[in-house]
């Protein structure tokens, strides 16, 4: 265990769809202070509302109980001391109903005593559901979605999780949090720095951005063969952040695990979503990135500087959730000689089809995947003929029955032609779609409950 000056952070997940074995790995080998789950995406808070609506108790990451499973075996030692901490979002749209659940599972695994922080607030729905002032980025106010809306979840600082762990939480769950302050929380409690170091807390985001993509730092979101090969990512190992109370930073991994972390691949997930490297806007701090300097100092050891920090936004962003139709879709291949032809043919009849048997659509996609599903037509002219083509075509559709029917359209093409279509499959969605707005900052406040495992 790192001592109080140098922590060491390991990223257990970057999406809420993530390996679990690189995790276990980490909290086996990896000599961790804090393991640190980032699982939200905007779209997939909006959809755990939505099945928080039908069912109450749920709402929270759909891995969450087999990941602590998997987990909290190793949380403590023989002698029963903490090994390391847990912070995470895959609290979703429910972090009280996440922190029973987890509080269940460590009773179950006999982890008596275990201290369970759910951190809430970034629910914000009630205060902007009357709102017909402030327009969300798709030009309408929220009074003007209606029932159509779903959620609204501000993006919370490291405040609720630092309160969290000076309680001592063994574990912290949360809802919407800005993900890189899922790592810098435990960096504020561990060095007690001040809420107004902006410099400290710029270093300490970078840490953050670098690590909430897990494997992409390590190599997985680099790899691409003959021009950047990456070792054994069958296998790849998720990072870890050695981070000292001075701001100095080591990006490295387990030993022996897949992937590689170099200046390279650091690099690359230090632009990773980021729009302005002078002023990358989190709830705790304005980052300035445009300093920051790789220098590998040992194998799979990267030395992380130059980061920077000013004052925080006044503002929020909120994430808001609205029901926007129904998207159906049907899918079909042709394979062997003239696959593409029937292909095209297979296409345009439904195209013609679709007006023809009464389908309302606001939008209609009608691809060939490997062809021209990604680049459009122009490339497409210049390929060979593929042996095998597959036709899809989706449309976003006001009502459910209209989705219905695009399916069925290209289920029917098995035996209304053309020759040698197989493997039809067809489904309806339900779209969640997402917007946003700000929302001051003092209008939002976080909350901890702990649960205590039995």
């Amino acid at each position: 265990m790192a001592n109080h000056r140098t922590i060491r952070l390991g990223a257990g997940a970057g999406y809420a769809g993530d390996r679990i074995d690189p995790a276990v790995e980490l909290a086996k080998h990896g000599n961790l202070d804090y393991l640190i789950f980032e699982c939200l995406a905007e779209r997939t808070i909006a959809l755990a509302q939505q099945q928080r609506m039908q069912q109450p108790e749920r709402g929270y990451d759909p891995l969450l109980t087999e990941r602590m499973r998997r987990i909290l075996p190793y949380i403590r030692n023989e002698h029963g001391q903490r090994r390391f901490r847990i912070i995470t979002n895959m609290g979703a749209a429910n972090p009280l109903g996440a922190a029973r659940k987890i509080s269940r599972v460590a009773t179950e695994l006999g982890l008596h005593g275990l201290r369970v922080a759910a951190v809430t607030g970034d629910d914000v729905l009630a205060q902007i559901r009357a709102n017909d002032q402030d327009l969300l980025d798709i030009g309408v106010t929220p009074v003007d979605l209606g029932e159509r809306l779903v959620s609204a979840n501000a993006y919370l600082g490291a405040g609720g999780i630092v309160d969290a762990l000076h309680h001592e939480a063994d574990i912290v769950v949360t809802g919407r949090v800005a993900d890189p302050a899922l790592f810098l929380a435990p960096q504020i409690a561990a060095f007690g720095w001040s809420w107004d170091d902006w410099d400290a807390l710029g270093r300490g985001t970078v840490a953050g951005h670098l690590l909430e993509c897990a494997g992409q730092v390590t190599g997985g979101y680099f790899a691409d063969p003959g021009l950047k090969d990456v070792h054994d990512l069958a296998h790849l190992g998720f990072p870890i952040a050695e981070i000292s109370a001075h701001g100095d930073i080591t990006i490295t991994k387990v030993a022996g695990s897949g992937g590689q972390v170099t200046t390279q691949t650091c690099a690359e997930q230090l632009i990773y979503e980021l729009h302005d490297p002078t002023a990358y806007l989190t709830p705790d701090v304005t980052a300035d990135f445009s300093l920051v300097e790789f220098a590998q100092s040992d194998f799979d050891r990267v030395r992380v500087r130059g980061a920077r920090g000013h004052a925080k936004p006044e503002t929020l962003k909120v994430s808001v959730g609205y029901l926007d139709g129904y998207i159906g879709e049907g899918q079909i291949s042709y394979g062997g000689s003239g696959a593409l032809a029937r292909a095209r043919l297979a296409r345009a009849i439904i195209v013609q089809r679709l007006p023809f048997v009464g389908v309302d659509a606001d939008d209609i996609r009608a691809d060939l995947i490997g062809v021209d599903a990604l680049y459009g037509e122009t490339l497409s002219q210049l390929q060979t003929e593929p042996p095998e083509v597959r036709l899809r075509i989706a449309g976003r559709c006001a009502k459910r029955a209209d989705a219905v029917k695009i399916g069925n359209e290209v289920e029917a093409l098995y035996t209304n032609g053309p020759a040698g279509g197989g493997g039809a499959s067809k489904r309806v969605r339900q779209v969640v779609a997402v917007a946003s707005l700000l929302w001051p900052a003092d209008r939002v406040q976080a909350s901890v409950q702990f649960e205590v495992a039995q």
